[in-house]
């Protein structure tokens, strides 16, 4: 009986560990995937508000050349 039953466990504790260890590659893989995606958007958003300050200045510039250029005309 033993003969039959030590190697049925020791096949059952190896592919447990099997299990174990793909879970844990699963879970650190799924960690750092947040944290790629955490630090994707902190860039998005600073590159939007960054593009926002950008293109108002460019508005700005525009229409203080407007102005400049109707002043001009008076």
């Amino acid at each position: 009986v033993l003969g039959l039953l030590l190697p049925k466990y020791l096949e059952t504790v190896i592919y447990g560990a099997l299990l174990q260890a793909s879970a844990s590659e699963l879970g650190a893989r799924m960690t750092a995937m947040g944290s790629a995606t955490d630090n994707a958007q902190e860039l998005i958003s600073k590159l939007v508000l960054n593009y926002n300050k950008v293109r108002q200045a460019t508005i700005t510039r525009e229409i203080s050349e407007i102005v400049g250029g109707a002043e001009a005309l008076k």
